[in-house]
């Protein structure tokens, strides 16, 4: 008797979780982006739901997603990406890629330390791109994660097209927690509007190739106005008499000679006309350090609005080009 209400008890803790779970996912939501889906696509209602009876809800998605290292302060963030071994691993991939990347940034005019910086810090250059199975994380986003469900819905939609284009796995592809894709982390949405094969005429494979993701990540630059051979951000000093400032929009809005006014020189020779954005990062030791972001700095943030990001993507490219000219 006691083995027999032991294994009840587990069954209605089992029972519970479940109901639980199933509870988090609207379901609600779930039938109206199926019949949408449907109508949208001129496929079955009955074809969509099998799709979606292979996700999973993944709590553990959303505890993530509260939490992003965007949230941290710049002095640890930084740490996260600009280590040597990042640094020696951008070196190897570009000795590897080098053909590739010189021809990308000569057809592009996308820097190839900038594609080496972002390459670095979404997949260590494909090392780590990610253990979380798509679907699931769509599913969960999209139907259980209420602030942001309309991206992430559409973000669904997309990958559920982007698969049969691709031909790709429904059930295999694997990613980030935010539902993001192979070496250059492409949402569904930027798979399908930016990807690039490399070779003309061959399939976009941003998951098993790095010629793909290489002609993709300068195409997604090139495609939000890049500028060949221009700066992305120079350092400024803080003169003692200038007051505090916080940063500016990371787009480039007042010429440089309006923030010099205010203190803050810049430590390389620009021409005082130049739009530039402000940015200031957070030290340990509660001290600051500043940029001015330029055109270029205000592209990168296209592929991730983060400031920080931008920032570092810029800083571990610069770092892998000096290695590779020593």
């Amino acid at each position: 008797m006691a083995i027999h209400r032991q294994l009840m008890l587990i069954f209605l803790v089992v029972l519970a979780t479940s109901q639980s779970v199933r509870a988090q996912v609207n379901e609600q939501t779930v039938d109206a982006f199926v019949k949408r889906f449907a109508r949208d696509h001129e496929v079955s209602a009955a074809s969509v739901r099998e799709q979606l009876s292979q996700a999973t809800y993944r709590p553990g998605v959303i505890e993530t997603m509260d939490r992003p290292a965007e949230g941290m302060p710049w002095y640890r963030y930084r740490k996260i990406f600009m280590t040597d071994d990042r640094i020696a691993a951008g070196v190897r991939f570009w000795e590897a890629h080098r053909k590739t990347i010189e021809q990308v940034s000569t057809d592009t005019g996308v820097a190839p330390e900038v594609i080496l910086g972002i390459l670095g810090v979404e997949s260590f250059f494909g090392e780590r791109k990610g253990k979380h199975k798509i679907l699931d994380v769509l599913y969960t986003l999209a139907f259980a994660y209420p602030r942001r469900t309309i991206f992430f819905q559409r973000e669904l939609e997309e990958f559920l097209v982007l698969t049969k284009e691709e031909q790709l796995d429904l059930a295999v592809v694997k990613g980030s927690y935010a539902g993001a894709m192979g070496y250059a982390q492409f949402m569904p949405s930027s798979y399908r509007a930016y990807a690039k094969s490399f070779e003309e005429g061959g399939t976009r494979d941003l998951i098993n190739s790095p010629e793909d993701a290489i002609a993709s990540v300068a195409n997604y630059l090139a495609v939000h106005r890049w500028k060949e051979g221009a700066q992305v951000a120079s350092a400024a000093i803080k003169a003692p008499e200038a007051g505090d400032r916080e940063s500016s929009s990371a787009k480039p809005k007042h010429p440089l000679s309006y923030y010099e006014n205010l203190g803050f020189v810049a430590a390389e020779p620009l021409p005082k006309e130049t739009l530039v954005s402000f940015l200031q990062y957070e030290l340990e030791d509660g001290d600051y350090e500043y940029w001015y972001g330029l055109h270029n700095f205000y592209v990168i943030t296209r592929y991730n609005r983060s400031r920080m990001y931008a920032m570092v993507v810029f800083q571990l490219g610069e770092a892998i080009k000096l290695q590779m000219a020593q």
